[in-house]
């Protein structure tokens, strides 16, 4: 039987989450282990409350690309041919972009790692095929599609060991492997398989580090939110434990055996000084893992997920580019630098170890505009009490004037989730995942790992649950261990009425 929260349970949690607690309920059981084959694929329950239209999914371990409709039953497909790099869009002339992963890349070999952006027309023709691997960047994880046909997508960037140094990076907390960061791309398409970048932003032009005066980019962070300290990841960190550097493991493995490919081993715990790293969990390259980028139409907003960190991020995409690596300036006076950032305030100075909100979170989305903006996002509860996953929708305290609202010296609010879907011992996805916000405000949510994907009412009530059949045909590693095959990294409900979809609903 499914537990669903009650009104006085969800206040529990709700101030619970707000100090990073997990609150304890005697009859539920400890997440299911990702090992577990979901059985009976399919179709599990529906009810008249659920949102009619098709649902799309793009598994992991699949060179396939699917609709699926309200009877569970596979009503259109796309194969590429090639493994899925994550994401899946349906564009409104039928039209599907799909990411796909480019192999042996020389430097880049992380988890969600792509490398090229594929468009196929409805009948399943290539139209466009881009690619952007190579030893200095790759495409990775998101993209977001902007009214103007073009993309938004993120990219790896790869600094070499010497450059994070100079600009504040502790040596002990680094390799010869040097850091990944961030950057996000707008392309415009040039069919058949060029593009060309009109607007980019690089969180490299936004760091802060107050670990040595005399590098760059020394100063107080807890007074510059807005810039991303070099540090963050592993400053004041304790030690990775026996217990979380197993299952740390056991999740990469799984990961690495669903095509989701992950760093293939740790790094050695001696730098080349021989002195022990700071913390095993610091020394990876990839150091934000950004793994997701959502666009406002209405505001020109772009919100980010850096689940390395813990946070969400929200920045301006009205700068120009030249504008864009500047911390001043713009609409709300920074520039390209964050205009908000929430679950984890200790990463500019604001709070501690236990005002820790988000635990390696996926998919924030927007909801509302101006008078009314907030976030959806799936809090994926890895490293939290108890390892349980919650889909949160956040009221955002933003002003049209202003901007995003903070007092001085205070963390960026809200203090909590306004609502918030938690089934504690059934619901758990420790990585990937996502969750959708449907027009009869249900809300979708995929528990990616499991390759479940379901639809609960506002009142917590799952109207829709299915579980992917498809998977497990786009070539793996050999000597990988079995998991489930279903894994997806998001879906996405398509409504009756979408223009993609009117000739399956005629039929």
């Amino acid at each position: 039987m499914r537990l669903h929260p009650t009104r006085a349970f969800l206040a529990t949690l709700l101030s619970a989450l707000a100090f990073g607690i997990a609150p304890q309920d005697s009859s539920a059981q400890e997440g299911a282990g990702l090992e577990e084959v979901q059985p009976n694929p399919g179709l599990q329950s529906r009810s008249d409350g659920a949102f009619a239209g098709y649902t799309l999914i793009n598994p992991l371990s699949s060179t396939k690309t699917v609709l699926v409709d309200m009877g569970g039953e596979i009503v259109h497909t796309w194969d590429s041919g090639e493994n899925a790099g994550g994401l899946s869009y349906l564009l409104e002339d039928g039209s599907l972009v799909r990411s796909a992963l480019v192999p042996d890349n020389p430097r880049f070999n992380g988890g969600g790692m792509s490398g090229r952006l594929q468009r196929f027309s409805w009948d399943g023709e290539l139209v466009w095929d881009y690619v952007m691997a190579d030893d200095y960047q790759t495409l990775h994880h998101d993209i977001a599609v902007l009214p103007n046909g073009n993309f938004l997508a993120i990219a790896w960037e790869h600094r070499y060991r010497e450059d994070a140094i100079e600009f504040g990076r502790d040596p002990k907390a680094i390799t010869d492997k040097g850091m990944w960061t961030d950057a996000v791309y707008e392309l415009r398409p040039i069919l058949p398989d060029d593009a060309e970048i009109v607007w980019e932003w690089h969180a490299w032009d936004h760091l802060i580090q107050d670990f040595d005066p005399d590098k760059e980019n020394f100063g107080s962070i807890s007074d510059h939110p807005e810039l991303i300290d070099i540090n963050a990841d592993h400053r004041g960190q304790p030690a990775m434990s026996a217990e979380e550097k197993k299952s740390k493991e056991e999740i990469e493995d799984q990961m690495r055996a669903t095509g989701y490919a992950g760093e293939e081993e740790e790094e050695e715990e001696k730098e080349k000084d021989g002195a022990p790293a700071q913390n095993s969990r610091s020394t990876l390259p990839d150091w934000l893992h950004t793994n997701a980028v959502n666009y406002h139409p209405d505001l020109d907003l772009i919100v980010l997920s850096t689940p390395n960190l813990n946070e969400v991020w929200v920045i301006d995409h009205s700068l120009s580019t030249d504008d864009t690596a500047y911390n001043s300036g713009g609409r709300f006076g920074k520039g390209g630098g964050l205009l908000y950032r929430w679950g984890n305030p200790r990463n500019y100075g604001t709070g501690g170890l236990g005002d820790r909100a988000l635990f390696y979170q996926h998919d924030p989305s927007w909801l509302g505009g101006a008078d009314d903006l907030r976030l959806l996002l799936f809090n994926n509860g890895s490293g939290r009490d108890g390892s349980y996953s919650s889909v949160e929708e956040l009221h955002l305290p933003f002003d049209a004037k202003e901007g995003f609202e903070r007092q001085p010296g205070q963390s960026f609010g809200p203090d909590q989730p306004s609502w918030i879907y938690v089934d504690r011992g059934n619901f758990f996805s420790a990585f990937i995942s996502g969750a959708q916000r449907l027009p009869n405000g249900n809300t979708l949510i995929c528990e990616g790992a499991k390759g479940r994907v379901f639809e609960v009412t506002s009142e917590y009530e799952i109207v829709w649950d299915f579980i992917n059949p498809v998977g497990g045909d786009a070539p793996t590693k050999k000597g990988q261990p079995s998991v489930p095959p279903q894994s997806l990294f998001r879906a996405t409900r398509v409504a009756l009425d979408h223009p993609a979809v009117r000739n399956l609903v005629s039929k």
